[in-house]
């Protein structure tokens, strides 16, 4: 049974557990949850999952806008949704967030880690210290996967998708967090190969229990307010992107593959690197206390 209405506030960037009321839920539904879903790409794709019948986490930071989409969702007939606010800056949100998820739900059939940021001006740092893109694009999602992975565990078919993106930079084990010679570029590259990354190494460690892993790159700058706020000129929209992501979760490619659009892709060269990846690995685990 799901819980009941809660709450909870911290101050600064932190905001977790703000959840809208479970709503009544055929058990025969699939269980997806996108990350990052009240705006944009994510905003989309979890319109399309629950017009198909899913019932659909919603997750962001403003929960005026979650629990508009909830209350869309809910007048479309089909499926069903409900609202969780967390702030993906806090690691402990992150925690917090998956704790209540993990309370509220048995099982899990779909995760779409698509939560992210683009910085238009200089450096920043989460609240844990870490540089703001890899600590929002990727240590989050890889913190969130492994806290969910027993739903996933349970779930029908399941599966993982990660929102990347081909415009990857190096990862530089020396710096991870940028502290020298930091750009926009830099910072969003390397947490968006840490992801195609991260999806390579889960696909061999995930082999043989039926849960499939696939990354993508959606499409180039939609026309997404992350897009335009860092003052970028949008060269694609958020239906194009919604469309592969919709093909990652459908296809049957074999787990661990990178697409670009809707075609299979090649990710940057350090992603092939197994050195590079373990070297990820640890890193990951000691930011985040993965074991």
């Amino acid at each position: 049974m799901l819980a009941a209405l809660s709450f909870a506030h911290t101050t600064g960037r932190t905001q977790v557990a703000v959840a809208t009321p479970p709503p009544a839920r055929d058990p025969a539904q699939r269980i997806v949850l996108v990350t990052g879903s009240t705006d944009g790409l994510g905003r989309e794709v979890a319109r399309r999952l629950a017009a198909e019948g899913a019932h659909v986490i919603v997750h962001g930071r403003n929960a005026e806008r979650g629990k508009a989409l909830v209350d869309e969702i809910a007048t479309g007939g089909k499926g069903s949704a409900r609202f969780y606010a967390a702030d993906f800056a806090s690691l402990a949100a992150v925690r917090q967030f998956a704790d209540g998820v993990l309370r509220d739900y048995d099982r899990l059939d779909l995760l779409v880690n698509n939560a992210g940021v683009v910085l238009r001006q200089g450096r920043e740092v989460s609240t844990d210290g870490h540089e703001l893109h890899f600590a929002v694009n990727y240590l989050s999602g890889y913190l969130l996967t492994y806290k969910v992975l027993p739903l996933l565990e349970r779930g029908r078919s399941p599966r993982i998708v990660n929102v990347s993106s081909l415009s990857a930079a190096p990862i530089d084990f020396a710096d991870v967090m940028i502290t020298r010679d930091y750009s926009m570029n830099r910072g969003y590259g390397q947490s968006k190969l840490a992801q195609v990354m991260f999806t390579i190494d889960l696909a061999q460690e995930l082999k043989g229990k039926g849960i499939v892993v696939q990354a993508l790159h959606p499409a180039t700058y939609m026309n997404t307010t992350m897009i335009t706020s860092a003052g970028l000129t949008p060269r694609s929209t958020v239906e194009e992107g919604t469309a592969a992501v919709m093909h990652a979760i459908a296809t049957d490619a074999p787990s661990g593959t990178f697409f670009n659009g809707q075609e299979i892709g090649t990710p940057h060269a350090q992603s092939a690197d197994a050195e590079a990846r373990a070297k990820l690995r640890a890193v990951s685990r000691q930011l985040t206390g993965v074991q």
